[in-house]
């Protein structure tokens, strides 16, 4: 596959999850926001928010105050961050309308659908008077990107580089949620108050795992426990681990004559993770492993990049 098309798809999928991911930690900020608290709190909540996607000195930069309405105007409808909903669901549309002879008919018109969609939901104000729709809305159209995605195309490297793109992305938006929700909280003791548990539900929720936490724990929510289910449960489908899972998996399909480093870095990177223990890693400091974590996932985008996006000097 010529590097040029493997790019386009990788950031195709990329966009599509990091616009979900957007949405999810606005709309659980929004749900966690109406509880009762201090304007401080409320506050924290929406910087820790742009701080996981390092925004926080941009924000800063252009409106220079604070206010929710300028936090979600810049997280959603700003097309100079290049993380905002609008900013990520036009580069996936781009990216896609540059290989419309590689994707099957249905992807493509779903990523046009959405681009589409999303000019008129954002004109509607539907942002200003129901928020949480508008985010459920965007969650929706990433899935069905996903599984008319997985539902169509033929399961060659197009498909393969599609699927890198996304755990990559989702592996780093889940490390960023945890690390930054995991410093946010007040205390981390055992003695979980009324308003802890509202806390760690919902950092839960904006991975959809707050069921499954239930599920696997039948208990009360501690740290500890969000930890390991974030990082270490191979059956948690936004997990550290079952990102990794399928980054390494996928790089096996694509595997090329320089790739070899490449995939020994994500190899090592995934055993840490399959043979971690929650104990070890809160005694080593969660901040310290998600931060190295974070550093790795990095440079394995920078890895993939090299190896398959960028094309070789003749």
């Amino acid at each position: 596959m010529l590097s040029r098309t493997a790019d386009h798809l990788f950031w195709m999928a990329r966009y599509t999850e990091r616009a979900e991911n957007t949405a999810r930690m606005l709309d659980v900020n929004m749900q966690t926001s109406m509880l009762p608290q201090s304007e401080q709190d409320a506050e924290q909540g929406w910087r820790a928010t742009l701080g996981i996607s390092e925004l926080q000195n941009a924000y800063d930069h252009k409106y220079g105050r604070f206010h929710t309405r300028d936090v979600l105007d810049f997280m959603v409808r700003d097309p100079n961050n290049p993380s905002s909903i609008l900013a990520c669901l036009t580069g996936a549309r781009e990216n896609a309308r540059a290989v419309r002879g590689t994707l099957t008919t249905e992807v493509w018109e779903i990523q046009n659908a959405t681009w589409l969609d999303m000019q008129k939901r954002l004109k509607s104000n539907l942002l200003e008077t129901d928020p949480s729709a508008f985010f459920e809305w965007v969650k929706y159209r990433s899935h069905l990107s996903r599984g008319v995605t997985l539902g169509t195309m033929l399961k060659d490297e197009a498909i393969y580089f599609i699927r890198l793109g996304t755990f990559l992305e989702r592996a780093d938006n889940t490390a960023r949620i945890l690390d930054v929700k995991f410093h946010g909280a007040r205390d981390t003791s055992k003695d979980i108050t009324q308003r802890d548990f509202y806390y760690w539900a919902a950092l839960l929720r904006s991975v959809s795992g707050f069921e499954i936490y239930r599920k696997v724990y039948r208990d009360v929510i501690t740290p500890e426990r969000v930890a390991q289910l974030l990082m270490l449960r191979g059956d948690m489908p936004r997990s550290l681990l079952a990102c990794m899972d399928d980054v390494v998996e996928n790089l096996k399909h694509i595997r090329n004559d320089v790739s070899a480093d490449t995939e020994r870095f994500a190899g090592k990177l995934h055993a840490e993770l399959k043979f971690g223990h929650i104990d070890d890693i809160m005694k080593a400091g969660l901040h310290h492993t998600l931060t190295e974590f974070l550093e790795n996932i990095y440079e394995l985008g920078n890895r993939v990049s090299r190896d398959f996006l960028v094309p070789l000097a003749a």
